[in-house]
This record gives C-alpha cells, structure tokens and sequence, in this order.
C-alpha cells in the first residue's frame, strides 16, 4: 500500500512540474505572438498596469515592515524594468498597412523575463524545501529566504509591462494621428 501512495504521490508531482512547464512555454508563445493595435486594448493594458504599479508599491512598503529594504528592492526592480521595457519598445517590431497597425515583440527579451519568472519560481520552491528542514536556524524564514530579490524581480517585471504598454499606446495614437493626417492630404488631393 505505501508503494502506491509513493507512486500516486510521484505521478502528482510529474503532473505538476508538467503544468508548470507547459505554462511558461504558453507564456513564452503569447509573448511573441503578433498582435493587431487596438486603442481600447492598449488604454486597458497601461491602465491595469498603472493600477497594478501601485498597487505593488504600497504593498512592498507594508512589506518593508517585516522585510527589511523590500521597498528599496521594489524601486530598483521597477526602474531596471523601465530599462528593459524601453529595450522592448526599441526591439520591437512595428508594422503599418492597410489592415491596421500590428506589433510582435521581441523573442529574446520575451525568452529572457520568461526565464526570470522560471528561475524565480524554481529558487521559491528551492528555498521553500530547504527551509523546511532547517527549523533550528536563528533568523526567521521571511528575513533570509531571499525575499528581497523576489520582490525586485517582481519589481522588473512591473517595470517592464508598465513602460511596454506606455510605449504601445503612444506609438498607437501616433499611427492613428498620422494615418488622419494622411487620409485628410488625400481628400485633399482628390478635390478638384
């Protein structure tokens, strides 16, 4: 009978490191995916984000309570994320045609925040069992299980979809008022 339990028990565990890894894969692929510019989609996107920015901070602060220099770790995350949201807009691939404005992000920065989720994830579940077996260790689990460096990458990631969706929505609203521009000159054109 303990056998089977062990065998149930390990075919659980398979299962969900397989979930797990089908999901970043998905994640990687609808980060790359070609995407058509709506309006509405982009102004939803830097919205939720704004929102999501500020939501992070204020908890990162209440955090800094019982983790010290969460805060500080949350800042460094966000502006390292502006960085690579900027490096994301300039890597990015804009299309104009007659079937409307298109975007597709790119591959090795999608490859690159992909593998920090990945990496983060693995070291939380690595710490999270190591920590189980060192139950006489003298500092509490939240101050010394690398928290801080959870936070900052989670600070990156906030950083970087904040710019990114900025970036999208202006570059959006130029297309739309050049593409105004454009068709007036042509109406103009065609008057006699």
């Amino acid at each position: 009978m303990p056998l089977l339990l062990v065998a149930l028990l390990f075919f659980v565990l398979l299962a969900l490191v397989g979930v797990v890894l089908l999901s970043i894969a998905l994640r990687y692929r609808a980060g790359t995916a070609r995407r058509r510019g709506r309006r509405w989609v982009a102004t939803t996107n830097l919205w939720m984000m704004s929102l999501s920015a500020f939501f992070y901070l204020t908890f990162a602060a209440l955090l800094s309570f019982w983790i010290g220099r969460a805060f500080p770790y949350a800042l460094t995350g966000i502006g390292l994320g502006v960085l690579l949201g900027l490096l994301g807009l300039a890597l990015t691939r804009w299309e104009a045609n007659p079937e409307g404005f298109f975007y597709t992000p790119s591959r090795s920065l999608a490859l690159f925040l992909t593998l920090a989720i990945a990496a983060r994830l693995g070291y939380g579940w690595w710490r999270g069992f190591h920590a189980i077996g060192s139950t006489t260790d003298a500092h509490p689990f939240l101050s010394t299980s690398g928290m801080q460096l959870s936070v900052a990458v989670g600070g990156g990631l906030i950083g970087y979809y904040l710019t990114y969706a900025i970036g999208v929505r202006l570059r959006l609203a130029r297309h739309e008022r050049d593409r105004a521009v454009v068709g007036r000159y042509d109406c103009a054109k065609v008057r006699p």
